[in-house]
């Protein structure tokens, strides 16, 4: 991911969590002025390939659930795992991760929508079952997602559950985990199980990807991002650096260099050292 990262990582999205969660006050917004008119937004498979090409990204802006006091504190709540990962594995990876899960969402809805018409037949009405399946295919399963990674992460981080217990992430992480499970083998629809499944294949890359690190502290995690910064950084060459105090455009974009024609050799100042520089000879 790194020869990608190098290449792409110009094009990452800052606070990509925090934009999320603006999109979901779009959302709700809309369903307080015309709670139907949602239905013209969500991943519907089967009116995209009839024109409807918003629906590919406007999905997105779905509320996971109605809007009640739990709902906000949820949502504020996943903000701040979502900004530590953010914090914690760089800008470009979460970018990775949150987006991937995306993307395996809308393709795994047009998988769903094959499944159904090679093994309903053509008779079936189609525009109204995939109206229905379009809920399943919302954010919910990717918040969990994110909540999942946190935990592998952050597997000794306490929370405090109902406000009042204090209980370590990862038994949590272990309590969503077979949920989803649950889910995925009893409860849920073929739309369901799919919803699941693609949500959460990013999660599985990235539990594959990162076991070297997974069991890591924060601290540990922050020192080696630190280590490699300074790697880096120490690493590029400059093309101008002061004689006297070893400043370079590095340390000031700002800084004018010239070289001395008085000194012996091919020694340069910064602006303030070009006068008072003792000359060498």
């Amino acid at each position: 991911m790194s020869k990608f990262e190098k290449r792409f990582g110009k094009y990452a999205i800052s606070n990509l969590s925090l934009i999320l969660i603006l999109c979901y006050v779009v959302g709700y917004v809309i369903e307080l002025v015309n709670a139907d008119f949602l239905l013209y937004l969500t991943l519907n498979p089967y009116a995209v390939l009839r024109g409807q090409i918003w629906r590919i990204f406007t999905w997105i802006i779905i509320p996971p659930s109605s809007l009640d006091p739990f709902t906000i504190i949820m949502l504020l709540f996943y903000y701040n795992i979502g900004t530590s990962l953010e914090r914690t594995w760089g800008t470009y990876r979460y970018n990775v991760y949150l987006l991937s899960g995306m993307f395996f969402t809308v393709i795994g809805s047009f998988g769903w929508l094959a499944i159904t018409y090679f093994t309903g037949g053509p008779a079936m009405n189609l525009g109204y079952i995939s109206t229905v399946a379009s809920l399943y295919f919302s954010t919910y399963y990717i918040n969990m997602s994110i909540f999942l990674a946190f935990a592998a992460t952050f597997p000794e981080v306490q929370v405090l559950l109902m406000f009042i217990v204090p209980v370590k992430v990862k038994w949590l992480g272990i309590l969503y985990g077979l949920v989803l499970v649950y889910d995925f083998l009893f409860a849920g629809s073929l739309a369901t199980r799919i919803a699941i499944a693609s949500s959460l294949l990013s999660f599985v890359i990235f539990f594959i990807t990162s076991r070297s690190h997974l069991h890591m502290s924060p601290k540990q995690m922050k020192r080696r991002a630190e280590f490699r910064q300074d790697i880096r950084r120490n690493s590029r060459v400059t093309k101008h650096k002061c004689a006297i105090c070893g400043q370079t455009e590095d340390d000031d974009p700002n800084l004018e260099f010239r070289f001395c024609s008085k000194c012996n050799g091919n020694y340069e100042y910064c602006q303030q050292h070009l006068f008072t520089h003792t000359h060498v000879q």
